[in-house]
């Protein structure tokens, strides 16, 4: 599926609207005040996509959640589980980022370091851990003069 179909949103402000937004995409709501952007974007699309992702799990953590509503709309495919950030982030660290305000930035630092390999960017080949041993006996076999960088 490379797109999210909406077929007869009526939640809030919007008035039985139809559309399709591309997946895996930046995608833009704007309009005046009043128009519904909040509607769709919050009430309608990550409604449905918490509900549906609180749905996927086992009652036993069902019931540590609430019963969500879904949202007034006739039709929707295409979604995937969904996150929501408020507009207004009480953080005031001008450096912050959607990962740190999720506070999913730690779990994918530990998910790539646990699973990444790093790939050496002057030949592309994969870097493996290296003993003392090996390292000095590399350095030792580089030419007298040769520069080299250590980090």
């Amino acid at each position: 599926m490379n797109k999210i179909i909406i077929k007869g949103a009526r939640e809030h402000n919007l008035k039985n609207i139809d559309l399709e937004l591309p997946r895996d995409k930046l995608i833009v709501i704007s309009g005046l005040s009043g128009s519904g952007k909040s509607s769709l974007a919050f009430d309608t699309i990550f409604a449905e996509g918490q509900r549906r992702y609180v749905e996927s799990l086992s009652a036993y953590a069902r019931q540590f959640l609430g019963r969500m509503d879904k949202p007034d709309v006739d039709y929707l495919e295409g979604l995937s589980p969904a996150i929501s950030i408020e507009q207004k982030t009480t953080s005031k660290n001008p450096r912050s980022t959607v990962g740190t305000i999720t506070e999913i930035y730690d779990y994918l630092r530990l998910l790539f370091a646990r699973i990444g390999k790093p790939i050496c960017p002057n030949d592309g080949t994969e870097i493996k851990e290296q003993s003392v041993d090996q390292i000095l006996d590399a350095v030792l076999s580089l030419p007298e003069g040769q520069k080299l960088m250590i980090l």
